[in-house]
Order: structure tokens, then sequence, then C-alpha cells
């Protein structure tokens, strides 16, 4: 009774995807033949282009060039570096990434507490990261005061999340 209706509908829905998917292999031959041009109408954020590449090295470049020589070694062992606060003397430790990677470390160096904060604006994660740890080492509370706070597992069933 149902057979015949559930047939039909599945053939419509694979018709519909291989449409679909026939449309998303054009627009993606497009694009590739014009990589350096992109219509502003089909942009998903403002500022987008595909030099994005380009602007990454250059944003690690310049946060390597901040970096003091323990921070640097830090980082290219581990993709974070540690920072001292200004006003407290709490270290923080800053990940590879744009949000919510800054952790309040306690005595032991275990995460404690999550921060997110970040200049405004579409920026890689080396320029984001570089403002991060020049607003902790040269205004700490200011920074925490637009910060949001977020939760960090502790304990030792959680070391394993120990960077």
């Amino acid at each position: 009774m149902f057979r015949q209706p559930l047939r039909n509908a599945k053939e419509r829905f694979r018709l519909f995807l291989s449409e679909r998917a026939r449309r998303a292999r054009a627009l993606r031959d497009r694009l590739r033949r014009q990589p350096d041009r992109i219509d502003p109408s089909s942009r998903f954020v403002s500022g987008f282009c595909y030099g994005y590449g380009k602007r990454e090295a250059r944003g690690l470049e310049l946060l390597k060039e901040w970096l003091s020589p323990e921070q640097f070694a830090q980082y290219d062992a581990k993709s974070y570096f540690e920072v001292t606060g200004c006003h407290s003397g709490k270290r923080y430790r800053i990940s590879h990434s744009t949000t919510m990677n800054i952790h309040e470390l306690d005595g032991a160096g275990y995460p404690c507490v999550g921060w997110c904060f970040a200049p405004k604006g579409y920026l890689v994660a080396g320029d984001v990261m570089l403002a991060q740890k020049i607003a902790l080492e040269t205004d700490e509370r200011g920074a925490l005061t637009v910060a949001n706070k977020f939760f960090v597992p502790t304990g030792r069933r959680h070391t394993h999340l120990h960077y």
C-alpha cells in the first residue's frame, strides 16, 4: 500500500541530491578557475579572501617576533606559550586559536579557568594571540574585565587534558 509512494519519494530525493551535487561541483570548478577573484555577493564573511594562507603566515611571523626565547620554544614544541599577568602574577597559557584559547594555570601548571577575549575584526590566529599576550602582560585587569570565563575540567582524572 505504501510501497509505491515510498519508491516515488525515494526517487525524487535521489534526483534532488544528484542535482545539488552537480551544482556544487560546477560552482567549485568555476571558483577554482578564478582563485584570486570572488563575487562579493557570494561572500559569507566580509573581509574574506583567498590569500588567507599568506595572512596566517604573516600573523605567525609577527607573533614569533614578539615572543621571548622561552615562549618561542614552548610555542614551537607545543603550539602554546605561557605569559604572566602584569597585575596578579598569575600564569596564563595561550593556545594556537582565535577563541577560547586562554587558560589560567594553577600552582601545579594545570588549567583551572578558561578566558576568552579577542580584538574586533576577522583576524588570523597569530594576530589574535599576539593581542592576547600584550593585553595580559600590560593590562591584565582590563583584559579580564571584558573576557568571557568558561569551565575547564580539573583534577587528576582529567590529566590527559593537560597539554
